[in-house]
């Protein structure tokens, strides 16, 4: 299978196992059953705040500087229940932040610090995380003052920031105004593996090629962040673990500069817990009696040196608690050996290294112990391109510092979206590429005039609904990407995607652009204003009578400023909501269409209305009749649901690749034919029950309406200026 957005071997890019019934679950009976939980997985009934609640607004009010004030005050703090290593918290916070941010995978824009996502399991669960719930609860007096302004997804980001100030380091800046979930993403496939940690092999089709890797996969083991610190399945072989770090950080578009600096910068300071006992299950398995906290650890003593979270044990440099060089002095002029850390996990040691590069105890300074390097770390010497850049670092500290800060923003900054979306005194000015910047688009032009201008330009309604839509589909709410602002499919690679028809988009832009030329408007405004006149067109042709809003503004990006590499991964493998599927792709259509929806964020009846409608619209892909259910193609009806509900028409597959005919019950004549993504609204039991909806006599003009407001939802999904 190709395509950059599907797991060839897991199949399905949804999680299955949800609808949940009395004692067990409706796809574990029914396995193909469609499971539409994912699309209202984080709906008003799971949400504590007030439903006028504006998290835009309240996190204007945030007094910044003192809640950084108290986190910086914190790092010090030592807390009797679960001390600081050498009295500083930064380390431990360092990792908070960094395990947050690091389950973002570019692939589909899912994971990452953008809404306390490691608060629920199963990330809150994870081995990679074990004792950040400690982490959690030591930064709760701050959340807890603060309130509702601090989302505890800016404050678990902040305090890595503020750890790494700390300990010296002059970060690039930081922007609030994430915003916390109140459950599990069900919609994150975090790979099909039997059991945590299980075998790299359940992941990859070749062991030795890490880009083998099952996209969107990232992490070489379920229950990691990144890779496997003791080496490929716990086999220690740092030229084989650097391919594997290669791959795990470009999927989240990191180069190999960016990924030398984060490994040096996030081991520079804190250190790796491991000891000998019995440590308890995770938050998620723990008794009541414990809390919910997890990891219990028989050995603990109310010292940091009998903490235990990875089995590795020691601290990278002789420093641990500041910001300096000694990581890299360590790595490159030392001789390193393999040797086994007193809870049993594979670690790398130096070669009789001077007592006075040893470093202190964690608990008692009179102690001291040998340094260690992880098989990632040893990557970094092995590696010839890694080797090159981090001698470069060696050489030039400065240089360094800088580029670790500006890694560190972004790796904790990559799920906000543009910059519109970070509030706060220490947002940088730069706009950054990853940022996707947008420039302000002008307000200052007469709508109706270009609306007759886009109506009187021969272009066929099909032709400037399916632009518009193509413009707008691409957005993902899971990294706030994409979208029509920027007008991005004029440009690389956007233009010559398949899913856009290349040959159609260009003759429909080189009509539009020129009405933008003329009459002072964006391109993006006038794309998605051109669907809007179709939409109007159609609706009046349906007869009825339906304003279809619009909010001008959109800006209009430059090659310069999209990344495009980047952005590749945006690129629809499938969409069902146009009836078109990649040549190749063996996932259900359905399947990826409700992928496709839950990115957007619509919700069940939003995504039947938007499919029936586009039917009835003739915007299907190179103008396919499969699901057209209308005589009246062109004319914005209720027609697809009627004829879908109708039991008048049976059904009767084509082959193996989710292709029908409908056929009149009594002649056997072939009426229509369609795919698995129209037949699902009327064979799916909730979807049909929307279907139902908007096939009554009495709902048609309700469709149109709600086919407008999910229309325009999905035109303005990264208007995120008309949100605040």
């Amino acid at each position: 299978m190709d395509g950059n957005n599907v797991n060839p071997a897991g199949g399905c890019p949804v999680m299955h196992g949800s609808n949940t019934t009395v004692d067990r679950k409706v796809t574990e009976w029914w396995p193909r059953s469609l499971n539409l939980d994912i699309l209202h997985q984080h709906g008003a009934r799971n949400n504590p705040m007030d439903a006028d609640y504006n998290h835009r607004e309240a996190v204007k009010a945030l007094d910044f500087n003192a809640v950084r004030a108290d986190v910086h005050a914190l790092m010090t703090d030592s807390q009797e229940w679960w001390p600081a290593d050498w009295g500083h918290y930064g380390g431990l916070f360092i990792r908070l932040a960094w395990h947050s941010a690091g389950s973002y995978r570019l692939g589909d824009g899912r994971g990452g610090a953008g809404s306390g996502n490691i608060r629920f399991a199963p990330l809150n669960s994870w081995p990679d995380n074990a004792s950040l719930d400690k982490a959690r609860r030591l930064l709760w007096p701050i959340k807890k003052k603060y309130g509702n302004a601090l989302s505890w997804a800016d404050l678990i980001v902040l305090s890595g920031t503020v750890a790494y100030e700390s300990m010296g380091l002059e970060t690039f800046g930081f922007g609030f105004g994430r915003e916390d979930i109140w459950g599990p993403e069900i919609d994150i496939n975090w790979g099909n593996d039997p059991v945590l940690m299980a075998p790299t092999e359940e992941r990859v089709t070749d062991i030795e090629d890490a880009n083998s890797m099952y996209n969107p996969l990232a992490a070489s083991h379920m229950g990691l962040i990144y890779v496997n610190p003791e080496g490929v399945n716990g086999n220690p072989d740092p030229a084989l673990t650097a391919k594997y770090v290669r791959m795990t950080f470009a999927r989240m578009a990191m180069n190999d500069e960016e990924t030398a600096a984060l490994t040096v910068g996030g081991h520079t300071v804190g250190k790796c817990h491991g000891i000998e006992g019995e440590i308890g299950g995770s938050p998620e398995e723990a008794t009541l009696g414990d809390a919910g906290l997890g990891w219990s650890n028989s050995s603990f003593t109310g010292f940091a040196n009998t903490a235990s979270t990875s089995g590795l044990e020691g601290a990278w440099t002789t420093n641990p608690t500041q910001w300096d060089n000694g990581y890299l002095e360590l790595l490159l002029n030392h001789e390193w050996e393999i040797k086994k850390s007193r809870a049993g996990a594979f670690q790398w040691e130096p070669v009789n290294l001077p007592d006075e590069l040893k470093v202190p105890d964690a608990s008692d300074p009179s102690i001291k112990h040998n340094p260690i390097m992880t098989d990632a770390d040893m990557a970094m010497k092995v590696d010839p391109i890694y080797r090159e850049i981090v001698e470069r670092f060696y050489k030039d500290p400065a240089y360094l510092a800088e580029t670790f800060s500006r890694a560190w923003f972004k790796l904790t900054h990559r799920d906000m979206g543009p910059k519109v979306n970070y509030y706060g005194p220490h947002v940088p000015a730069e706009d950054l590429i990853w940022q996707d910047p947008v420039p302000a688009g002008n307000t200052d032009y007469d709508v109706a005039a270009v609306k007759e201008k886009i109506a009187n330009s021969g272009l066929s309604a099909a032709d400037m609904l399916t632009t518009a839509w193509d413009s707008a589909r691409t957005y993902r709410g899971s990294d706030k990407r994409g979208g029509a602002n920027g007008a991005r499919i004029r440009l690389a690679p956007q233009k010559d995607w398949a899913g856009n028809e290349p040959d159609r988009l260009a003759r429909v832009l080189d009509v539009l652009g020129p009405i933008a030329d003329a009459t002072g408007a964006s391109l993006a405004d006038v794309i998605v204003l051109a669907g809007n006149v179709a939409l109007e067109q159609a609706i009046k042709a349906g007869g009825y009578a339906v304003e279809v809003p619009f909010a001008k503004g959109r800006g209009d990006a430059t090659a310069e400023q999209t990344d495009a590499d980047s952005f590749d991964d945006l690129e629809p493998v499938a969409d069902g909501f146009r009836n078109w599927m990649k040549e190749g792709v063996s996932v259900r259509s359905e399947e990826l269409l409700l992928d496709r929806a839950q990115l957007l964020g619509l919700t069940g009846p939003e995504i039947t209305v938007l499919v029936g409608g586009m039917r009835v619209l003739g915007t299907n892909y190179g103008g396919s009749k499969h699901g057209v259910f209308t005589d009246r193609v062109g004319a914005l009806t209720n027609d697809f649901f009627v004829n879908l509900t109708d039991m008048a028409y049976t059904w009767h597959a084509l082959d193996d690749n989710g292709n029908y005919e409908m056929r009149d019950r009594k002649s056997g004549a072939v009426k229509w034919t369609a795919t698995s993504a129209d037949l699902v609204f009327g064979s799916n039991s909730i979807l049909r029950a929307y279907a139902e909806v908007y096939a009554q006599d009495d709902n048609g003009e309700k469709f149109v309406r709600d086919f407008v407001a999910a229309w325009t939802k999905v035109m303005n999904a990264d208007r995120f200026d008309l949100a605040a």
